[in-house]
């Protein structure tokens, strides 16, 4: 199991002006068709990290912190998730530069998607180069 990919949503955010990086993440079976989106499994976890992040508001005021970049779901190696992923949530949290955080997510990543929404429209994964 140490070799199963972790599927990740991760919410760069303010909460009353200080930076959140909340996730949500289970380990699935296998890493997914390079051509595929993250179907049910990617959604779920976007859905409960939203109702999170919403249940979260009412405590102070939530604003994205990175844009379209924002909203994020990464698939990543079980090692990264234990190892990597804490010391880049805690630089970011702590001033670290967005864009060194969106590179080094793209390093670990073996596939990765920016969340989006639009009025009318499905929730669209759209994948990284």
């Amino acid at each position: 199991m140490a070799d199963a990919p972790y599927l990740i949503a991760l919410a760069l955010v303010e909460f009353g002006g200080r930076r959140a990086l909340p996730l949500n993440g289970k380990s699935i079976a296998a890493p997914s068709d390079p051509s595929a989106d993250p179907g049910d499994a990617g959604h779920a976890l976007a859905l409960e990290l939203l109702l999170r992040l919403w249940q979260r508001s009412s405590e102070a005021p939530l604003q994205p912190a990175a844009g379209e970049a924002s909203l994020l779901l990464v698939e990543i190696p079980m090692e990264a998730m234990t190892e990597e992923l804490p010391r880049l949530k805690a630089q970011w949290i702590n001033g670290g530069e967005t864009s060194a955080l969106l590179d080094a997510l793209k390093t670990l990543a073996q596939k990765g998607w920016t969340i989006r929404t639009a009025k009318h429209e499905p929730v669209q994964f759209i994948g990284w180069p």
